[in-house]
Formats: structure tokens, sequence, C-alpha cells
């Protein structure tokens, strides 16, 4: 089936609205040749005549009036498509998929997030949560736009920008125990410790920072769940090590002795992007938000 041309379409209306193939060219901006050759292509086209001449006026045929009542529906739709469009044009409109550890998404992007939404109501920004490696697959397969990740990170297809150092600190519970003031790989190796999962790109920062210690721990517990190791070390079954964000503030604090380690620790969060990402307006702005998260922390 032949589709239907919208500008042949449109003068088609504008002919019949002003009444002659004259003052619809001069409305349209068109020569008169010009509108002319566009009805006659629709006719053509539908294989029906549309307009005829009563007297000095213009009036459409009866197929014409019925093409008519669909050509103004159908011109109401583009306008509305164009308006959407308009809309995302400026950048203040779309779908943004970041993915993200769930530390971050916690503690890191909530205040971002939160001015995004006030700034670009129209522009949609989705988060999930992952490890580092399943984020990253999800970028590559373009399953999500943008990735938020905690190096080493690699890949061929994707553009990696640090962005935001955060140390690690040692929680412990305000409790009276034995290892509640340890900070050091040698101090901390007797105690029960609570971990991050094996795997994680955390989990492997902190390992070798006891093996570069000669010192291989074993934990008591590993947890996905940043908030749940906080909530068992409150409870006084054992410490952590996590990333300072984590308990920045006081209310993400409570029931727990927070110090630095030492020697010092610390992780980089990193932009993903593909190399080949077209960059909407919407996604340069997510992604200058993210690059100005490393200024403020």
């Amino acid at each position: 089936m032949r589709r239907l041309n919208l500008d042949q379409l449109h003068t088609f209306s504008e002919v019949v609205d002003a009444g002659s193939f004259s003052a619809a060219a001069a409305r349209l901006e068109l020569s008169q040749p010009a509108v002319s050759l566009q009805v006659r292509q629709l006719e053509q086209r539908l294989n029906v005549r549309l307009i005829e001449r009563v007297g000095k006026r213009l009036k459409p045929t009866s197929a014409g009036a019925t093409l008519l009542e669909h050509a103004r529906r159908i011109d109401a739709a583009v306008e509305d498509a164009m308006q959407a469009l308009s809309s995302h044009a400026r950048g203040v409109a779309g779908e943004v998929a970041i993915g993200t550890g769930a530390t971050a998404c916690i503690h890191l992007l909530p205040p971002m997030l939160r001015a995004m939404r006030k700034r670009h109501p129209m522009l949609d920004i989705r988060v999930s949560t992952g490890n580092t490696d399943d984020v990253l697959a999800a970028v590559t397969e373009n399953r999500l736009d943008i990735g938020l990740v905690t190096l080493p990170a690699a890949g061929r297809s994707l553009h990696i920008t640090p962005v935001l150092r955060d140390a690690f600190v040692v929680i412990a519970p305000t409790g009276d125990h034995e290892w509640a003031q340890a900070s050091t790989p040698q101090a901390l190796a007797a105690a029960p410790m609570v971990a991050f999962e094996s795997g994680s790109s955390t989990r492997l920062l902190i390992d070798e920072w006891f093996l570069q210690a000669g010192i291989r721990v074993r934990p008591v517990m590993a947890l996905g769940s940043i908030e749940a190791i906080k909530e068992i070390v409150s409870a006084g079954l054992g410490y952590s090590i996590v990333p300072r964000m984590s308990v920045s503030a006081a209310h993400h604090r409570r029931g727990l002795r927070v110090a630095p380690l030492t020697p010092e620790l610390s992780r980089t969060l990193a932009i993903v992007v593909r190399q080949d990402k077209p960059l909407t307006p919407g996604l340069r702005k997510v992604i200058s938000a993210l690059e100005a998260l490393g200024s403020v922390a």
C-alpha cells in the first residue's frame, strides 16, 4: 500500500480552506504551479478526484471531503508529534537508564537525581543496581545508557572516565568489644569480619588490601547489601570495611564507630558509556551531573 505524502495532504487541506490554488500558494509561500502539482500528485496516488470547481470557488468532491476529515486529524497528530520532539531537541525530555552499585545508588545519587528532576521534569532517569561486571555488560549491550562503576573496569567498546575517589573506612559497633578500635590489617585479622559478597569489585579491593599485608581473611558473613552489613555490625556481630560515602551522614552511622584504615584504601568510581553511543541532550546533562559529583565529594 502506498503511503500518503504529508506535504501533499497538507497542501490539499490549505487549498480547500483557502478556496483557491492561488490563495493556498500565498499561505504556503509556494508558487501556484507547485501547489497544483502537489494536489494532482495526491489525486494520482489515491486514484480519485479530490477537488472540483463550482463557479469561481473550489470545493472538495465527496472523496475529497472524506479525505479532509482524516487530513485534519492527521495534521493534529503531526503537530502533537512535533511538539513532543521539540522537547527532546531542547534536552528536557526522554529517558536515560543508569546502572550502578547499591552503595552509590543509596548514598550518592539521590541529591543529583532530585536536582535533575527539578530542573528537567520531562527527563526520565531510571536507575538499576548491579555489580561492576553486570553494569559493564549491560552498557556494552546497550541495555543501559550509562554506568557508574568501581574501577577497575574495561571494555573495547567502552569509554571510561574516572570521576570520584571514595576512601574506605572500618566500621565497628559502639559497644565494648576488644577489636572495636582496630584499623590495621594485622589488628583486624583476628576479629570477626562481615564482608561484601565475593566477586564484587569492592570485595576484591578489600581482599587485596589484606593480601598486601600477607593476610588472607575469612569473613564470618558475606552480604550483598551495604545496609544489611551495617545492621549486622551495629548488632555487635563483627566489623566491616565499607566506602566512606555509606556512613557520611549521621543517620547512616547510628550504632557504629567509624575510623580511617591504616594504611589508606580507596576506590575510584568511573562513568562508563559506549564509545559509539549517540549523546542526546538528555544523556549529556546526566553525564555532566555525574561528573560534578567528583567536585563535591
